[in-house]
Formats: structure tokens, sequence, C-alpha cells
């Protein structure tokens, strides 16, 4: 199934149904009302949603509406904790991957504006995957860890390069996904489509999400459980994808600058500036769209507010 959440001027929005086709949504507040209500109680109204969810697929419902991914959140607005794993080639450990925390008490919907203080922080995208968990137990396995997967989501993790540490707040696709939508696509705890990212309008990346990611999914959240009790509503991000295929493109900035500085001896290409935009999004097999697409505009910090 395909959750989404709604504005509705609070802090954890409205959850919303929607349909596998992106093109109709309904309220699910006849079950939830929250993203997070379900998470903590899935076994018991994730059957529910589904069967919501079948309806809204065969046109059934008499209060279905046209879906707007402009008046999304992301899907789970605020979390216990977003994580973002390093999966992919040039960023990996040998053995582990590496993970960086980042700020969870408040995201960017897939279509708001990211804001930034000044141009001179290296602003960066990272084009990539995140994971919602359930519960996870300390010291769970590679293969507990990836049954814990209850969604999957587009992520695009901010960065500020020249700010060492900086974590801005992250921003997510319309749409979260059950693993089961993805079909054959979704294979040992990774994404086998190709992630594509367009900044100012112009390709850049066209990325295979699957076959180079180092460490799956499963592996990332039990890396993150080695330490802790994982609780439900954890985010877990696969970091920028990219592959060794440079004729591929680049999931984020800095990637490209780094090739640029191998090959030419320095980087060419300068980071972000206000007014600039991005877009990334996954399509299926079927060539749809399966998360919707993340589209931001970079705008100077608005200090009133």
């Amino acid at each position: 199934m395909k959750l989404a959440t709604y504005k509705d001027g609070s802090r954890d929005g409205q959850l919303v149904v929607v349909s596998r086709d992106l093109s109709q949504a309904h309220y699910a507040n006849g079950i939830a009302t929250r993203l997070q209500q379900v998470l903590d109680d899935w076994g018991f109204l994730s059957p529910q949603l589904e069967d919501l969810y079948t309806q809204l697929n065969h046109g059934k419902l008499r209060h279905a509406f046209d879906f707007d991914p402009k008046l999304c959140m992301a899907p789970l607005p605020r979390a216990g904790q977003w994580v973002d794993g390093l999966a992919f080639p040039g960023q990996a450990g040998e053995s582990e991957p590496q993970m960086r925390q980042g700020a969870s008490d408040g995201f960017l919907g897939p279509c708001e504006p990211a804001p930034f203080g000044s141009e001179a922080m290296g602003i960066d995208f990272e084009a990539g995957l995140a994971a919602i968990s359930g519960d996870v137990r300390m010291g769970a396995s590679a293969d507990e860890a990836l049954e814990s997967v209850r969604l999957l989501m587009l992520a695009n993790g901010w960065r500020l390069r020249q700010l060492s540490g900086a974590e801005p707040a992250a921003a997510f696709g319309p749409v979260a996904v059950t693993p089961d939508e993805l079909g054959a696509a979704w294979y040992r705890g990774r994404v086998e489509l190709n992630l594509q990212t367009m900044w100012n309008g112009r390709k850049v990346g066209n990325c295979e999400a699957g076959p180079e990611m180092a460490f799956h999914f499963g592996q990332l959240i039990a890396h993150l459980a080695r330490t802790r009790h994982v609780r439900a509503g954890s985010i877990v991000g696969s970091g920028p994808v990219n592959n060794r295929d440079a004729s591929r493109g680049y999931s984020c900035i800095a990637e490209k600058r780094a090739i640029e500085a191998s090959e030419d001896g320095e980087p060419k290409t300068d980071f972000m500036k206000f007014g600039d935009s991005v877009r990334i999004e996954m399509k299926g097999r079927d060539g749809h769209s399966v998360f919707g697409a993340i589209d931001q505009d970079v705008a100077p910090l608005n200090q009133e507010a």
C-alpha cells in the first residue's frame, strides 16, 4: 500500500491512503489519524489500511479525492530517530557501514523550499532511499532487522559541505510504500530500480539503487541495533545512491566534485545557489512513479520566521 501525510496545521498532519497510480487519495481517519499510530500498532492497523487501499484502487470509495503532492508533509513528519547510512561505492567501510545521526524533530515535505542561511555553507543535495522500521531488539540479526522494514521512501538528505557535522532537515518523497508494492524490484533488502536526479531541470543522475548497495536495509538497521533498541518509526537511509560507472551521473554534488578533483586536479562544479531546484524520482519497471517526486527549491532563510 501507499501512504502519505497531508498538511492540516498540526505537526503530525493527517494520514491518507494513496492509490497505486498516485492519482487518488482517501483520509484514513476512520482507522488512524497519524502514521506513527500505525507503526506503533502495525499488526492491527495495517490490514485495515490495506483493505482501504484495495477499495481505493478499485474506485469503490465515495469520498476519494485527487491526490496533490504539494499538500504533503513528509510521510512521517517527525521521528524518534533519523540515521543516514553510507551504503554505496566510495562511502561504505570494508566490513561495516558508516552511519550519520540527523535531526529528526521536523522533516521537510517533498515540495517545500529548503531554507539556508548562506550560499557559502556549501549547499548540497543527497538523493537516496530510506526505510521506516518497526521495533527491533538490540542485537538483532540482519535477517530479523530486514523483517522489520515497514515502509520505504525517497530521501533527500540535505548537506552543508562547508560546515563540519552540519545536518539540515532532510526531505522525503510524498508517498511511503510497503515493500510488496515494488514486486520483484524489492530484492534482498535492496530496491533494484533507477533513481533519477535533476538539478535545475537537467538530469544529472540515473543511478542504479540496488546492485551496488554494499549494505542492504536489514544490515543497516541491524548495525544501528548493535547499541540500542530501535523503536517503531525509526528512519534509516541509504545515503546518496551512486555507481562505479560514471556515465550514470551522480546523486550529490560532492561526488561530482571528487571525480573532478581526481581527474582534473580540482573540482569545477559549484554547490547550489539560492533559486536552484532539485527533483528526485524513482520509476517502477512499468514506467510509473513509485513514490512521487521530491521537487524542492533552495531558498534564503526567512529571518522573520
